[in-house]
Parts: C-alpha cells; structure tokens; sequence
C-alpha cells in the first residue's frame, strides 16, 4: 500500500506542476518539459531527506545532525535549481533570459514548491512508519500474551484441552481433521481448522506445508524437502520453502 501511495502522490504532483506552469508558458508542453527537468531535483531531494536524513538522524533522535545535514542538502538542492534554470534559458528561451517564464527564474517561489513537497511527502512517510510501529507493538503484545498464556487451546471430544506449547511437536490435516501429536506420543484430534490453532500458536512454530505446522523447538534436523521431527519425515512444501529454510537456516 505505501509504494502505490507514494507513486500516486507523485503522479499527482507531476500533473499539479505542468498544470500549474502550463498558462504562464502558454503551453503545456514547454511546462511539461521543464517541470520534467524540475522533477528530477524534487524527488532525487525528497528520497535523499526521508530515505536517509530522516531514519538515521530524525527518528534517532540526532537533531543537530539532522539539522546540519539538512542545510546542506537545501544548499545543493538549490544549486541543482539554478542548473535547472539554465537548462531552461537555453532550451526554452535560446539565452534570453527575459524571455523565461518569471516562475521559473524565482528561486524562492521554486524552494518554496519544491520543499513543500518534500515535507507533505515527509509528513506522509513519517505517518507510514507511525501506523506500522502501532501494527508491530500489537503484534509482539499479541505474541507476549501468548507465550505468558503458555499453552493452546483446543476442542476436542466435545471438551477443551489445554497443550503445553512445549509438548506439541506438531500439527497436522488429516481430512476433515486436525491432528497435534505431542510430545509423549498422544495425538489429539479437532476440527478446528490449522489456520485457526496457528493464530493462537506463539512465534516457535512454523507452517511448513500446507497442512504442516511444526514446533521448531523439536527439530532433530532438516534440509530442503524434509524436517525430522521424532524420527518423522515432514515434508516443505514448494509454496512455503523460501520462508520455512530462511527461518530454519536462523536456528
């Protein structure tokens, strides 16, 4: 979702800029040109304050760094501005310089737009990141209250079973089943579905297959096709190999 946002509001920003520029140069196609030229600047600024500046200085809390470094940047930002304007003089103009839309030649007017947009786009990456903080701190409390929890629930046999995280060794579909084999060689059967008893799972399991979910506390060995749990050979399914192996190459 961020990426088609971020690509949004800088189409949007692009045609804003020509249609902006566009009766003042009589056209819009000397202002498509121009503002194409223009937009190198803005965006080259804009990634280099929110992809570097931002996350290494702002959010560190680096604030003389971030204010130093940031006056540099409008230096140079400036200083690409002017190679802009002279591009435009000789392009659009043939080197007369009275012949230039007065916009263009306003350094202060072109600043002004151009960190406008950078901190609109600052305000929105900031906002991006704030939502995903917010996502991640409910994850590990969900995670936390899991593990504090200590054990799954399940309803089997018309009652509800209580399992030690640490005694499942894994969860498997068989038919219209789900079977949890533990630790002490029980096999308990529901019908709940996995894709429920893995969300109420702590971060120790694993989805290996479609209708695999190991405990990785109880793995013996493993390589590309197969996890060795208890002497069993569990098979990785292709749609879930990338993510099993990174995740098991980390043990």
């Amino acid at each position: 979702m961020g990426r088609y946002f971020q690509i949004a509001f800088w189409v949007i920003t692009f045609i804003g800029l020509t249609l902006i520029f566009g009766p003042s140069y009589g056209g819009y196609a000397q202002s498509f040109y121009f503002v194409t030229s223009l937009f190198s600047v803005i965006l080259g600024t804009t990634v280099f304050f929110n992809s570097l500046l931002v996350p290494k200085y702002l959010l560190q809390g680096h604030y003389f760094k971030f204010a130093q470094y940031s006056i540099y940047t409008l230096i140079f930002s400036v200083y690409f501005e002017i190679l802009v304007i002279t591009l435009a003089l000789v392009v659009f103009a043939n080197y007369q310089y009275n012949q230039l839309n007065p916009k263009t030649t306003d350094i202060i007017f072109l600043t002004t737009i151009m960190y406008l947009l950078v901190f609109a786009n600052t305000i929105v990456v900031l906002l991006q990141e704030y939502f995903k903080s917010q996502n991640r701190n409910k994850e590990l409390e969900a995670e936390q209250e899991k593990i504090n929890k200590g054990y799954l629930v399940v309803k089997a046999d018309r009652k509800n079973i209580n399992l030690d995280f640490e005694t499942v060794l894994y969860i498997e579909s068989v038919g219209n089943y789900v079977r949890i084999s533990l630790a002490d060689g029980r096999s308990i059967m529901t019908k709940e579905a996995t894709s429920i008893i893995e969300k109420k799972l702590p971060k120790r399991f694993l989805r290996i297959h479609r209708s695999i979910v190991i405990n990785i506390d109880h793995i013996t060995a493993f390589n590309r096709e197969w996890v060795i749990i208890n002497d069993l050979d569990l098979p990785i399914s292709r749609k879930f190999k990338t993510a099993a192996l990174e995740r098991l190459s980390a043990l």
